[in-house]
């Protein structure tokens, strides 16, 4: 795999998701409109606005540790069982710090 155009991959991700959250602040510290049913439209808004920045959030932290992983020569490998995490689920999720198993089994303790 090369680990090269990988990293370029996720720093153009991580650009990306950095002006995402800017533009999710940016446009939740606009001024509120003063009609009640305006202002009621806006939270909704603001609680969907806010629900995409967490997520936004959580993918750059994401991306930057597999920036890190790469420059520490340990991308690619599972954090929980150790074992080489498929190319394959490299190319889908760049930023993956576990394998298919380990993954599932984590997803497993919030369902």
């Amino acid at each position: 795999m090369d680990y090269h155009s990988v990293k370029l991959r996720l720093k153009t991700r991580e650009k990306e998701l950095v002006q995402r959250i800017e533009r999710i602040k940016q446009n939740m510290q606009k001024s509120a409109n003063k009609d009640w049913s305006e202002q009621a439209q806006e939270r909704e808004n603001d609680e969907v606005m806010e629900a995409l920045g967490h997520e936004a959030v959580q993918e750059l932290r994401q991306v930057k540790q597999a920036i890190q992983r790469i420059e520490e020569d340990e991308y690619g490998i599972c954090e929980h069982c150790g074992q080489t995490i498929p190319e394959a689920r490299l190319e889908v999720m760049p930023y993956t710090a576990r394998c298919i198993r380990c993954a599932d089994q984590q997803q497993a303790l919030y369902r």
